[in-house]
Formats: C-alpha cells, structure tokens, sequence
C-alpha cells in the first residue's frame, strides 16, 4: 500500500505540474519557447542533440496516432507503416530525381494520407479489435513489398547516400543545429494543427465518437467521415515524420520500420494520457530516453522498460496526464450555465 500511495504521489505531482503551467501559460510558454530556441547552444554533445532530436520525431508520430486512438477511441497497430511510406517515398524521390527535400516531404506525406485513406475506405466501418487486426495486417503488407519490390525499393538492402535536408544551399545537420530547428518547426506545426482540430467542431464529434460510436451517430454525427479525415491526417503527419527521420538517418531499410515501432508509437500514447497534448511530449521524452539512460544494461533495459509500462496499466491506465482535470471544466464560448441539469446556448449547435 506504501508503494502503491508514493506512486499515486508521483502522478499527483504530475497533474498539479500541468495545473500550475495551465493557470500560468503566459510566463511559462513563453520560457519553453525560449529554451528551446537556445538549446542547441546549451547541449555540446550530439548524441544528446540527436536523441532530443528523436523526441521531436517521437512526438509527432505520437500526435498523429493520438487523434486516432486518444480522441476518436479508434485502436491502430499499423502506424509505422505510413511512417515507412513517408520515409521511402521523401528518400526514393531524393535519391532517384535529385528533389530537394523541402519539396519531397509534402509529397511523401500527401502519399502517406492517400494510403491511409485507401486502408480506411474499405475499414471505417470497423472498430476494436477488427480495425487493430486491419492495421496490423496492411502493415505486414507495406513490410512485403518493401522487401520483394527490389527494382523500386532495392528490397532488404534498402535506400543508401540519402542526401540531408539543405536551405538555400546550407546542408541542416546536428553539428549545425538545422536538423534540430527543421525538427522543431514541424512539432510546432503539427501541434498547431492538432490543437486546433481538437478545439473544432470536429474535434467535438472524434471525442463523441471515443464515447459512444452509437450515440453520436443517432447524434446525427457523420461517423464515418469524421473518422475518415482523422486517419488520413494521422497518416499525413506520420509520412512527414518519415521523411524527416529518412533524411536525418541517410540510410533506411524494411526493419527500420517494425511492429516494434508501432508499439512504441502506441506505449507512448498511452504512458502520456490518451485524449492530451502534453501526454504526447512527455511519453516521447520518456520512452525514448529511458532505454539510452539504461543502455550500459544492455538486453536488460527492455526488460524494465516492459516493467515500467506493466506496473503503468497496473496503476494508473489512463496515463500521468490523462483522466479528470482539478480545475473547474471552463464552457465554450457563448455557452451559459442557467440551473442545475439545464444549459442555455447562445451559439450554434450540431456537428
């Protein structure tokens, strides 16, 4: 019982740390901002630039699938497969016709969106444990032709001297910091896109949808649709993520991208709280850094990184920045509290 209220302190903390920067957003935003802006000249050592790096990689991909399963309760083990997409077609296109990356990684993600939304045309009527089975099966499909379409692919010997992003001639590497501001300003974007999709009327209807499927349809809310267009923003988003992390690791081949990967993706949305924003920068920063601290174990720091994970659904399901808030749900705009169980609305309704 000791054990079990020391961790229930721990995640306590965590709720009043995100409490104390909601009621304060506009010193500690600000402070963020800046650290971020300056930390490639705080951090000599590339390695850990490089792992910072991967958070931003991490929490895109992150964000991409929590519009997916934390707020449209939809369950998806294929992710890494529209990642994979993202990365061979940005690297296929800069390697093959010599494209410059700011132009091939739009196109890898329009790519990546129009083959999720070619998955979810045949699916969106599934959910549960049928739409994670699709997921996981179009998945080992991406893997199959990525490894028996040589003449496109090159197959398990994969894609080789894939050039690093350049901007007006200035070639973005960690040593210069670009790779990181590049990483930087697509985590900024993809936040600002997700944000505001949450916000939205749409938003909205995904977050009914993860209530009751059935409701929200007799609601009069176009399931279907709205399902449609968080899966192909998810798959654009993740092909984007690929086309970065192609061209930051210049060499990729079919097991760069595995289910493994796709756990990962889904333990970190599920670590950080379904349904958050934050929850998605913090899991990424654990569970990318925490196998590089215990690396000196070896083969033993994924046993405790399974632990870890294990004793989180054990105690706390929902994740550390996931379930209620403390602080007094705030109404939308135009909306007002009358009496007890009755809601006058000024503004529009429906979805």
């Amino acid at each position: 019982m000791g054990k079990i209220k020391f961790y229930e302190k721990i995640t306590n903390y965590m709720v009043d740390l995100k409490e104390f920067t909601d009621r304060n957003k506009k010193i500690v935003y600000p402070v963020i901002a800046v650290l971020l802006a300056v930390l490639p000249f705080i951090i000599s050592s590339q390695y850990i630039l490089r792992i910072v790096i991967m958070i931003g990689v991490y929490s895109i991909l992150s964000l991409s699938l929590g519009l997916v399963t934390g707020y449209t309760g939809q369950i998806s083990l294929g992710h890494a497969s529209f990642y994979a997409i993202g990365a061979y077609a940005s690297a296929l296109l800069s390697v093959n016709y010599g494209l410059n990356f700011f132009i091939t990684a739009p196109i890898a993600a329009i790519l990546a969106a129009i083959c999720g939304l070619l998955l979810g045309l045949p699916t969106f009527r599934l959910s549960g444990t049928y739409l994670a089975i699709t997921t996981l099966g179009f998945m080992e499909v991406v893997r199959m032709v990525l490894l028996n379409w040589q003449s496109v692919t090159n197959g398990p010997l994969g894609v080789t001297r894939i050039p690093k992003p350049s901007f007006f001639g200035i070639e973005l590497s960690t040593s210069n910091g670009g790779l990181y501001y590049l990483i930087l300003v697509f985590v900024i974007i993809t936040t600002f896109c997700i944000v505001g999709i949450v916000r939205s009327r749409m938003g909205r209807a995904l977050m009914a949808i993860r209530e009751d499927e059935m409701a929200a349809t007799m609601m009069g809310i176009k399931t279907t649709y709205y399902k449609a267009i968080a899966f192909v923003l998810s798959s654009f988003f993740s092909g984007l993520a690929g086309a970065f992390y192609a061209h930051m690791i210049r060499y990729i081949d079919p097991n760069t991208f595995t289910f493994d990967t796709s756990i990962m993706i889904l333990s970190i949305v599920i670590l950080g709280g379904m349904g958050t924003i934050g929850g998605m920068f913090l899991g990424s920063m654990l569970l990318v850094t925490f196998p590089e601290v215990l690396r000196f174990l070896q083969e033993y720091r994924f046993v405790m990184y399974g632990v870890i994970l294990v004793l989180m659904m054990r105690f706390r399901p929902q994740g550390i920045l996931g379930g209620q808030r403390k602080t007094k749900y705030k109404l939308p705009k135009g909306v007002v509290l009358d009496i007890p169980n009755k809601v006058i609305s000024t503004g529009k309704g429906g979805m």
